[in-house]
């Protein structure tokens, strides 16, 4: 496949997207254009690119991420679509394993990502120096060891770097665009292409370099459309998604989750949820399973020293 045009949402921090710029200029194929979904008021200045880039507005009161995605991909030229998220740079072969992939597979192909630390793109950055120093999100599997792997399971669709044929992708319908806000929308995509009979897979390369900036794990910056979303999910499936973050929210006591009832919001977070969830400038990603363990540790000492009085 020999034409894949990248799309990049995008809202806030230029200096992320001027460095998937100048990783998509480094490629051994370039794209046939990049097209940035724009979720802010004003445009960016893009550096110069040896391909076409393009920039259009997709404004809600919400982030629109499944809307931006499904607009993007309308208007793309390639035969193939690469999904990269903004604040992932991408390795000198990410086009062209994807192009390779993409010729071998009929599917959703995800490839690799690697965590940099805070400063890492910091003056004139090179490769070298981000393996150096990146790290493996200890909550996702790694890549195959080569070639093509076929992932049974819908859920392990990740939406932050990955490609699909740009005729399957339309067939599907697309992201729900019912989904506004953070969460959800990626994993319903993943659902609705599985029962589609269209396989996710994992490919040995296409790897990205994630660039740090703060950010919450479980996201309680999020708490209200991570809400709304798993309620929609949960319209739609019948079953809630996102359950790992609903438990945490109901372990901080911010929610209640119980099954067959709405969820309802018992409070705000406050400065301790965003200090225990927040990522700091030596972790190179937040870790929604780091914060799960310690608010079940200290659930776990509670009970035991109520039974015990």
């Amino acid at each position: 496949m020999n034409s894949l045009s990248v799309v990049t949402l995008a809202s806030g921090r230029p200096d992320h997207l001027t460095n998937v710029v100048e990783g998509l200029c480094r490629q051994t194929q370039q794209p046939a254009e990049l097209i940035v979904a724009v979720m802010q008021d004003a445009l960016y200045t893009l550096p110069e690119a040896p391909f076409p880039t393009r920039q259009i507005h997709i404004l809600a009161d919400e982030l629109p991420l499944a809307a931006a995605r499904n607009a993007a991909a309308a208007t793309a030229v390639g035969e193939g679509l690469v999904f990269l998220d903004m604040d992932c740079i991408p390795t000198p072969d990410l086009v062209a394993d994807y192009a390779a992939g993409l010729a071998e597979l009929d599917g959703l192909i995800m490839g690799e990502v690697m965590y940099l630390p805070g400063g890492a793109t910091a003056g004139a950055w090179t490769y070298e120096g981000f393996a150096a120093v990146a790290e493996r999100h200890s909550d996702r599997r790694g890549p195959p060891p080569s070639g093509i792997e076929i992932c049974a399971d819908y859920r392990c669709f990740w939406s932050l770097n990955f490609a699909m044929r740009r005729a399957t992708f339309l067939a599907t319908g697309g992201f729900d665009e019912r989904y506004a806000g953070y969460g959800g929308e990626d994993t319903d995509f993943g659902k609705t292409i599985s029962l589609a009979g269209v396989p996710i897979a994992w490919i040995k390369g296409a790897l990205a370099y994630h660039q740090y900036h703060p950010h919450h794990m479980p996201p309680v910056h999020h708490l209200d459309s991570v809400v709304r979303n798993a309620e929609l999910f949960e319209a739609k499936w019948g079953y809630r998604t996102m359950g790992h973050w609903l438990h945490a929210f109901r372990l901080m006591g911010l929610v209640d989750d119980t099954p067959g009832q709405p969820i309802r919001i018992l409070r705000r977070p406050d400065e301790a949820d965003r200090a225990l969830t927040g990522q700091q400038s030596h972790m190179p990603y937040a870790n929604s399973a780091r914060v799960l363990r310690q608010l079940q540790a200290e659930a776990l000492q509670v009970t035991t020293v109520t039974v015990a009085a």
